[in-house]
């Protein structure tokens, strides 16, 4: 009885295997469903972004644009599909893109060890850097790494702006929803500063920005801006081909200097 009920629950264990693993089959040979093929066959590629000019921000039409926005349509186009910009929370990026809620992260990231442990990334596409926000009337004071170590800051959560404060040991910030936010920390007075990426303060602060009396200060670092998908996925080697392809014919370079972006065209030459 002992060895016809172990037989039973080997079997038991068998089928429950089996049909798990027949869960994981999406395509009609049987085979493993690749990225590529889940995104075709949902006829669209559904991009995470945040408000953040210039790489992805709304038009007066409502519609998305930046340079990264653009490339993300022209990217979809030549998969075939159609392209889908959902907002997210940052600091929730990796979740979004496991969950499926998205298909990958495509707005100003940088290629911090983290991202790349946790997503299949591009090659890098754009060169960037973190730096310090301040009111003008103040910059003169604040010139130096070493200077800003006092003030009281706010910050993206999940940024590589919050890394280089924890990597300076700076403690006194708070952690905002977005860059913009941040902005507005300082802007209010209720922060003493920020730490942004480079792009979007040329975009958005000093004369003749949204906030004119804001002015960029101390750059922390140097960095690169890669486009993220799930881990193992296709659709990075896909992109990196684009990439190239967008170099060769321009398209790259044009839509880098409509957006008043450094692309990062040596990696594609």
């Amino acid at each position: 009885m002992k060895k016809l009920l172990a037989f039973l629950l080997t079997g038991a264990m068998a089928l429950g295997l089996a049909a798990c693993g027949s869960s994981s089959k999406g395509s009609a040979d049987g085979s493993a469903q690749s990225d590529s093929e889940y995104v075709k066959a949902n006829g669209k590629l559904v991009v995470g972004i945040t408000d953040f000019a210039p790489m992805d921000y709304q038009g007066s039409d409502g519609e998305w644009i930046g340079f990264d926005a653009d490339m993300a349509r022209e990217f979809a186009k030549s998969l075939g599909v159609d392209v889908e910009f959902v907002e997210i929370e940052w600091d929730n990026k990796i979740l979004e893109l496991d969950g499926k809620t998205i298909d990958c992260v495509w707005n100003g990231m940088t290629l911090t060890d983290e991202v790349k442990s946790a997503m299949e990334t591009s090659v890098p596409y754009c060169n960037n850097a973190q730096v310090v926000i301040v009111k003008a009337d103040a910059a003169g004071n604040y010139s130096t790494v070493d200077s800003i170590k006092s003030l009281r800051f706010a910050v993206e959560a999940g940024s590589a702006g919050e890394e280089q404060l924890k990597e300076l040991g700076i403690t006194d910030y708070t952690a905002v929803t977005s860059q913009a936010n941040a902005l507005m920390e300082v802007e209010a007075g209720t922060s003493d500063a920020a730490v942004i990426d480079s792009l979007m303060a040329a975009a958005m602060v000093g004369e003749g920005t949204g906030y004119a009396d804001l002015t960029y200060t101390v750059a922390l670092n140097s960095e690169e801006y890669g486009v993220g998908f799930r881990k193992g996925s296709d659709l990075a080697g896909l992109l990196n081909d684009f990439f190239k392809k967008a170099a060769k014919d321009a398209f790259l370079e044009e839509t880098a200097k409509k957006y008043g972006v450094q692309a990062a065209l040596v990696e594609f030459k």
